[in-house]
Order: structure tokens, then C-alpha cells, then sequence
């Protein structure tokens, strides 16, 4: 599978899913890949299904120069930035059905899982060459990527004790206190 750039802290609980030279544009699928973070997997799965429907959009955050506005990309406040960029979402929403059978196999529920960690890096660029004038030939490059994603159980929420201590005091509130004990 290749290593990782970070492992889950309990593996039992987790499952990966990784993607190596994948033939996306890396601007594109980074801002996909982003939109997510942190969301559960049967959300994040509707959502990519949605962005295919064109019913929502993949807000752009970092790579975002010349990207046209559209009210879908209220939803996630900024810049009303966004996109529909399907070639990457259909690589990522493949990632995310496997990740959904690594967890039927490991036997883990995937209502509960979160997408805790996922990373999209450069990968080596494919190159061609382009035809140019007076005889010269040019560079025609392609922006491969390679995409990382494990999901995680998400914790059950603690109650927090209910501890009353006794409030903190000045030295002035507890010389008066003093003072009261030794009057009566």
C-alpha cells in the first residue's frame, strides 16, 4: 500500500485508503480533498454525490485565481468561490467506497467513522512535448497526484464532572474569613 504520512493512533478503529500517480489535476483535488476534512463518511460520500449533480460546489480556498463565483459557495462562507470539478471527486468518491468496504471488512460501523485525516501531494509530472513554431518543440506537462485518506471512529462524547470546588479566594477574602471563625 506505501507508507503513509501519518498513521491513525488506534489502527483497530481506522481505515486507509490511498490513491498513488493518480491522473487528476493536484489543484483540483486538493481543493476536493479539503472540503471534507473532518466529515463524517456516509456525509462526505452524498456530498461528492451532490457536487456530481451539480447541487453543490467544492468551495476554492488556496488555489483560487481565476476560479468564477456561484451562490453554492455561500455554504461555506470566504470568497464565494467554488467549483465542479468531476474527474476528481469521481477518484475521491472511489477512495471513500473503498474506505466504506475496508470498514465492512474490518467490522466497523461507518455511520460512526470521520474523515480525520487526508492528504493530497505532488507526484512526479507526466511529460509530453507540444509542437511549436519555427521548428522549436515545447513542454506539455501533466499535474498527477497521489491522495491519502483514513477515517477513523469518532469518540463517544464525555460528560464533564460536575465539580463544585470551593471558589478561589484573595488574601483579604480569607483574612476576613479568619477574623469570622475567631469572633464567634
Amino acid at each position: 500500500m506505501g507508507k503513509f504520512a501519518r498513521e491513525p493512533a488506534i489502527p483497530a478503529k481506522a481505515v486507509k485508503a490511498c490513491g498513488r500517480d493518480v491522473r487528476v489535476h493536484f489543484k483540483n483535488t486538493f481543493e476536493a480533498a479539503a472540503a471534507i476534512r473532518g466529515w463524517g463518511l456516509k456525509t462526505a460520500i452524498q456530498y461528492y454525490k451532490d457536487v456530481l449533480a451539480h447541487k453543490r460546489c467544492i468551495p476554492f480556498k488556496r488555489y483560487r485565481y481565476g476560479v468564477g463565483r456561484t451562490a453554492q459557495a455561500k455554504e461555506f462562507g470566504g470568497n464565494g468561490l467554488g467549483r465542479w470539478p468531476e474527474k476528481p471527486v469521481k477518484v475521491l468518491l472511489g477512495l471513500l467506497h473503498n474506505l466504506q468496504a475496508n470498514a465492512a471488512v474490518k467490522g466497523l460501523d461507518d455511520d460512526k467513522l470521520v474523515v480525520s485525516h487526508i492528504l493530497v501531494n505532488k507526484a512526479p509530472k507526466g511529460r509530453r512535448r507540444t509542437y511549436r513554431a519555427h521548428g522549436r518543440i515545447g513542454p506539455y506537462l501533466n499535474s498527477p497526484c497521489h491522495v491519502e485518506i483514513f477515517c477513523t471512529l469518532k469518540d463517544e462524547d464525555v460528560k464533564k464532572e460536575n465539580d463544585k470546588k470551593a471558589p478561589k479566594l484573595t488574601k483579604k477574602q480569607i483574612a476576613r474569613t479568619r477574623l469570622r471563625v475567631g469572633e464567634q
